[in-house]
């Protein structure tokens, strides 16, 4: 009798599934989201093993803005793997070197200097190793609800879910947690309108109670919260957490991981504020999917940096910064800043009038392709089955979606930023569908 297989999954010749095969040789802690198996992917969609299509709007967890396989950055990693793959810092090469003068290109005002690692959470473990030697202190303070990774510097600065840091303790010392500017779900119960920034108020008063300015060496936070709950920071927190910093001498790192690269219509979130950090975390979306990432600071700091200090075998894989080149150069000249802003602002406006008439959804919020869409219940709480429902929805009419919070109540609605507006709105017909049949 044939075995019927689930969504999108093979049999190899012993007559095994590849999720079968999968949980015999990989740990159950790789989360994977949805049992699919695909073959290939090009541009906003991936095609199963058998023959389903899908549109992807995860863009691989933020990391593929240009969508899968984009003939321009295949072209420059082609020829790239024609020359050489590796140098593991034993010399000097054109396409790393090029690549850097790219990103610091569209960096803002004063971020000149770089040191490439290969993913995010390495990038955050470099950045906190600059500030600590750089600015001769120890202490770190992070927000409630961050994720900043899992390695064991980033790890202790996420705490967008407690099983992230469940039996890894104990972890970096002088690590401090303040609550994070989340308005719609406010710890201390304020409105918008009438917000008195207790946030900040807290965070100081950390300064009298925890540790003080003068022992801190850094402030990290997303401007964007990423899977703590896709929420922007408020311009008023930023901008005064930014004079906070530069009074008491404390570095500010801006984490883009997963915000910046063009993800909000800018290439970095905090330009909607007009905030600069004094070190910016990049990865996910700089090289169109492959491993790739920066820390990048003002040449003054990272001189004082010295030879040693940090280091890497793989980061700044010249195959990589080929691809970065080529995401650069796309955005720029496809004008995806400015069409995925456009698109995403009607797009938050359409999703806007879908809370108003269905209070499943308790707020939209974003910039950009990057929107967060809180399901709530009839109390306002966090309706965790809910967006499992819609999300089980969309996937069963062919568009891929991810949650993220710390109850899973929240859709994550990231295309790639090539997605037309046609394709925009198809996605929103479907999800829009989805929440209708909980209403």
């Amino acid at each position: 009798m044939k075995t019927k297989l689930s969504i999108g999954e093979t049999m190899n010749t012993a007559g095994s599934t590849l999720l079968e095969r999968s949980a015999r040789v990989i740990t159950p802690a790789l989360h994977i989201y949805y049992p699919i198996t695909i073959a290939s992917a090009k541009g906003i969609y991936v095609r199963t093993s058998s023959g389903q299509t899908y549109i992807d709007f995860t863009s691989g967890l933020a990391a593929l803005n240009l969508g899968h396989n984009h003939p321009r950055v295949l072209e420059a990693v082609r020829s790239q793997l024609l020359n050489f793959v590796h140098t593991g810092g034993i010399y000097l090469n054109e396409t790393t070197v090029s690549a850097a003068e790219q990103l610091v290109s569209i960096t803002q005002q004063g971020l000149d200097m770089l040191f490439y690692s290969n993913s995010g959470a390495e990038a955050v473990e470099g950045a906190l190793k600059l500030a600590r030697y750089v600015s001769g202190r120890q202490g770190i303070i992070s927000f409630i609800g961050a994720f900043h990774g899992r390695t064991f510097g980033a790890l202790s600065v996420t705490s967008s879910s407690a099983l992230y840091r469940e039996k890894y303790h104990p972890l970096l010392p002088s690590v401090y947690h303040v609550p994070y500017p989340y308005c719609f779900r406010c710890p201390f119960n304020c409105r918008p309108e009438s917000c008195t920034l207790s946030c900040l108020t807290s965070l100081k008063n950390s300064f009298e109670h925890l540790i003080s300015p003068g022992e801190v060496a850094a402030i990290i936070i997303e401007p964007v919260l990423g899977e703590g709950g896709y929420f922007p920071a408020p311009n008023s927190f930023l901008s005064a957490l930014r004079e906070l910093c530069t009074k008491e001498g404390i570095m500010l790192i801006f984490d883009e991981v997963q915000s910046g690269m063009g993800r909000t219509g800018r290439w970095f979130a905090a330009e909607h504020h007009g905030v600069a950090p004094d070190i910016l975390v990049l990865a996910k979306g700089i090289a169109s999917g492959f491993p790739l990432s920066a820390v990048v600071s003002r040449s003054e700091l990272m001189r004082r940096w010295p030879e040693g200090a940090h280091g890497t075998t793989f980061g700044g894989n010249p195959v990589s910064c080929a691809a970065s080149i080529a995401t650069i150069e796309v955005i720029r000249e496809e004008g995806l800043l400015e069409k995925s802003s456009l698109i995403g602002t009607a797009a938050i406006a359409r999703l806007g009038e879908l809370a108003n008439a269905h209070p499943l959804i308790g707020s939209v919020r974003g910039y950009g392709y990057m929107i967060g869409i809180e399901l709530v219940d009839s109390l306002g709480k966090p309706d965790t089955e809910a967006c499992r429902k819609v999300l089980d929805y969309c996937l069963s009419k062919g568009l891929i979606l991810i949650s993220c919070g710390v109850e899973r109540n929240i859709i994550r609605f990231i295309p790639p930023l090539i997605a037309t507006e046609d394709e925009v709105n198809l996605a929103l017909d479907i999800l829009e569908a989805g929440v209708k049949t909980l209403s």
